[in-house]
């Protein structure tokens, strides 16, 4: 006949492995078994700590009280009140008073739980999946000297029980934290892969836009200008008025060449930076426009624009300067502001303007939008346009995370 005791004793393990069934995370695992194990080592607090594939950190979940050992994130191993245990030097933590147990208490041991909520007994075994410690099952009292040896022996099958579906989970997160990890890379590098196309096309279209603008505007020009020098070269005299008409189509002629060679190649970005690129390039926009624009640019970075890699600058400074030339050719605007800033650990630029908004069309000439777009997207950037909030108007903003300042440098 068997044992009443023992007969319980094991009607209880096979209540938790009918509970284990089903379930598909460590904290429903936990708030599963607790009541069942409670029956057999009856506790306050009740704890796994499961180890990390690297053996570096570990992670609690708990059921009863909650601490600050489960609220944390992955912590470090080094850290761990039960570190012997966990790394193997003993086979159980037994102890009739942790608040004064010295075992739990050294320097950098994340052991505050313990003093606060009075877990003064504690019983810790380890959890083992083929000889391998993966983690350990804890069970604390309020009570002194509540569990003995044969509370231990519980313990142990009570981890054996829990320890292959434990190993099991921390397999199956590992490999959806893997999956995750490397489809977001394949999304990155596809990202910048099609953002590189994207851009180089815009180059080009870029460099056709330019022939275009010499062949129309500049070579037109010194061609006409060179036809009149060569009739004027036939004549017998030559007088004063005849060459100010060639003097003003010089004039101009430079003026556009000087221009297109300005838009081409912002020297004032490599010579001042940013802030002084964008505020010369406002004064001049607006200036050449004609058009009565009030703009401001306002910089709260403290200098930190002063820091960037090159490649993210210029990038930077090409979106505010599409912004910028979008807004006064196509929104008609009275005012424009740009604003730089930090906010938390980012780097903010803001364009807004006044004017007719993007219901116009304004970016069906040039793709400009997807220009910005790109260029953000390539120094891992967010980018994003659209109606002013309250008025009428559009704002264009761009941020880049300060720890990306330098990634044009370090990926190079």
């Amino acid at each position: 006949m068997l044992n009443p005791v023992a007969n319980a004793l094991f009607d209880r393990y096979l209540g938790i492995s009918r509970l284990l069934a089903g379930q598909l995370d460590f904290n429903s695992i936990i708030q599963a078994v607790a009541a069942e194990i409670s029956h057999i080592i009856p506790h306050d607090h009740l704890d796994v700590c499961i180890k990390m594939l690297d053996g570096k950190y570990h992670i609690a979940y708990e059921s009863g009280l909650a601490t600050a050992w489960s609220q944390q994130p992955p912590a470090l191993l080094t850290g761990s009140p039960i570190r012997t245990l966990l790394s193997g030097e003993v086979d159980f933590l037994l102890s009739p008073d942790a608040c004064a147990d010295p075992r739990f208490h050294f320097a950098g041991a994340f052991s505050s739980p313990i003093v606060e909520l009075s877990l003064r007994s504690r019983l810790h075994v380890p959890l083992k999946v083929q000889g391998d410690i993966i983690g350990a099952l804890s069970c604390s009292s309020h009570e002194r000297d509540k569990y003995s040896m044969e509370d231990v022996e519980n313990a142990r099958s009570i981890a054996d029980l829990l320890a292959p579906y434990f190993f099991a989970l921390r397999a199956a997160e590992q490999a959806k934290r893997s999956a995750i990890v490397e489809t977001e890379a394949r999304a990155r590098e596809e990202g910048l892969r099609l953002g590189a196309l994207k851009l180089t096309e815009a180059l080009e279209a870029e460099r056709q836009r330019i022939g275009m603008d010499l062949h129309d505007q500049t070579l037109a020009d010194l061609t006409r200008l060179a036809r009149r020098m060569e009739r004027l070269s036939g004549l017998p005299e030559m007088h004063g008025d005849a060459l100010e008409p060639l003097c003003r189509t010089l004039q101009q002629c430079m003026h556009d060449l000087r221009q297109i060679i300005e838009e081409a190649k912002p020297t004032v970005l490599q010579l001042f930076g940013v802030a002084e690129a964008i505020e010369n390039h406002l004064e001049r926009s607006v200036r050449e426009s004609g058009l009565p624009v009030a703009w401001r640019m306002v910089d709260e970075t403290g200098g930190a624009l002063l820091d960037l890699d090159r490649t993210v600058a210029t990038a930077l400074f090409r979106i505010v300067q599409e912004a910028v030339n979008n807004a006064i050719r196509h929104g008609q605007p009275k005012t424009i502001l740009v604003h730089l800033r930090i906010q938390g650990d980012a780097l903010s630029i803001e364009i807004s303007d006044d004017g007719s908004g993007l219901r116009n069309g304004r970016d069906k000439a040039g793709h400009g939008i997807g220009n910005m777009k790109t260029r953000a997207r390539l120094i891992s950037a967010k980018f994003e346009i659209g109606g002013n909030p309250g008025g009428p108007g559009t704002t264009a903003k761009v941020v880049l995370s300060m720890e990306r300042r330098h990634v044009a440098e370090k990926s190079a």
